[in-house]
């Protein structure tokens, strides 16, 4: 039962996997690119990165506005130092929270005589003797040192600024915005990623759907020369083994046509990935990329490695600021505004109450790490910037070694299009000497081989020569081809 349910799971999803995704047939290049922009899921992903670093530079901004907090706080408590706090707060004290009643009924007993009238010449004597001086200071006070317990409610503003803090801020808000752009340009390299194996995709297969063709023909040439042969046979003029050498050479050639199909139905299921859709067929497009006429001094101003280099040495130049600041003095300002009392929001404006102020501190001595930190920062800088250095050169460097290798593939291709041209001509020349029986079979073989090799070789290098132009493409342009 637990296998039926299962079964029936996978089919669900599955057919709402197969409802949901797109289906594309005859799909031109522009199409694709633009489909791969909005749907790729490496490219979403780069996107939402950025979109966390965009919201960075909120956060960063937030911090010079200060922060202002309400707080609702009660509390029960009987202990003594704590009653008397709540209601000093609450504005609601008074004598009697003292054990004035305890103290005025001993003050009154100092005022009478011994007949227990008021007498002030008795209080005098009795405020003389130290004794009577003890005893009525040593009252302890019950209503002050055993307070009944009390609920205290206590509601406030809180609000603190920063002032200044020796640029460390300011540097923050720089840092942010350029670990946005800095996030931009990580997606620009992924768009860029993204779009250079599409290309490359459509190259490939309109590369396989040429190769195709030609394979087909070859095979068709091939099947006349066994029909031939066989006629040939039938006369007297062809032997057995010359049939087994075309049929071997059609079986290899059947070989390739299916080990084309299959690296063409490899090539439409990468490129359904990239697009997160699925792709019958596309537009084939011509089959030599275009070459691209740019300097070197261009390539280094639109490169995406070097622009994330120069980002990398600002944001280090923000951080010796940042370390820079800990010798400077940091001042903010705070206010205050809040009521108390037993009950919550009861009497509030009765109760209220504020306190404003402002702090100023300055660092002294920290141990020399502030310093070192400092020169920490200082040295990141200067690496930072040899990095900077060290990519132009690269990239560079690149760029003349992928100009080199086009320049060299154009020739081998403009060479080896002659020689399949001539090794097809070859072959039929030769294959009509052998349908008059000038010729072996043997000679037609080898030719038919040759031209299978020229045009394998045709092939392999037309792929190697656009895969570096678009290298360079996205050497060059990245996203903004």
């Amino acid at each position: 039962m637990k296998k039926i349910i299962l079964s029936i799971y996978v089919c669900v999803c599955h057919l709402a996997y197969a409802n949901d995704i797109k289906i594309y047939d005859n799909l031109s290049l522009e199409d694709a690119v633009n489909i791969t922009k909005k749907q790729n899921l490496e490219i979403n992903i780069a996107n939402f990165d950025k979109e966390v670093n965009e919201l960075g530079i909120r956060v960063a901004n937030g911090y010079s506005f200060g922060k202002l907090d309400a707080t609702l706080m009660g509390l029960r408590s009987n202990d003594a130092g704590n009653v008397f706090g709540f209601k000093l707060q609450s504005r609601e004290a008074n004598f009697g929270d003292f054990g004035f009643d305890q103290f005025l009924g001993a003050f009154g007993s100092a005022m009478t005589n011994s007949a227990g009238l008021p007498d002030f010449n008795a209080f005098a004597a009795n405020m003389a003797n130290p004794d009577a001086q003890a005893q009525l200071l040593g009252i302890q006070p019950d209503q002050l040192n055993y307070p009944k317990a009390r609920n205290h409610f206590d509601t406030k503003l809180t609000y603190m600024i920063p002032l200044y803090t020796g640029w460390k801020l300011k540097s923050y808000r720089d840092i942010a915005k350029m670990m946005s752009k800095m996030a931009g340009l990580d997606k620009e390299k992924v768009v860029a990623e993204k779009l250079f194996q599409v290309e490359k995709a459509y190259y490939d297969i309109s590369l396989l759907s040429n190769f195709e063709k030609d394979l087909k023909t070859i095979y068709h040439n091939m099947e006349k020369l066994r029909n031939t042969t066989l006629e040939m046979r039938k006369e007297g003029y062809a032997k057995k083994s010359d049939l087994l050498e075309v049929e071997s050479k059609l079986a290899n050639i059947e070989r390739m046509l299916r080990q084309t199909e299959a690296n063409t139905e490899l090539s439409y299921q990468f490129l359904s990935f990239l697009l997160n859709a699925e792709v019958k067929s596309i537009k084939t497009i011509a089959l030599d990329a275009p070459d691209f006429s740019i300097s070197v001094k261009e390539v280094l101003a639109k490169n995406l490695d070097i622009k994330k280099a120069k980002t990398g040495l600002a944001i280090q130049s923000k951080m010796v600021t940042v370390a820079g600041s800990s010798f400077q003095p940091q001042v903010g300002a705070f206010a205050e505004y809040g009521s108390s009392d037993n009950k919550i929001f009861n009497d509030f404006k009765d109760h209220d109450r504020y306190t404003v102020g402002v702090k100023l501190s300055y660092n002294l001595f920290n141990g020399g790490s502030d310093w070192a930190t400092l020169q920490q920062e200082k040295l990141k800088k200067l690496k930072v910037a040899k990095q900077v250095e060290l990519a132009k050169k690269g990239i560079a460097l690149k760029f003349r070694k992928i100009k080199t290798e086009i320049k060299n593939f154009n020739a081998q291709i403009e060479s080896l299009q002659k020689e399949v041209e001539l090794s097809n001509e070859i072959f039929l020349s030769y294959q009509a000497r052998y349908d008059e029986g000038l010729t072996s079979i043997n000679d037609v073989m080898i030719k038919e081989a040759l031209q299978l090799e020229k045009l394998l070789g045709l092939q392999q290098v037309q792929t190697r020569r656009n895969e570096k132009i678009l290298e360079l493409a996205r050497l060059i342009y990245g996203e903004n081809k």
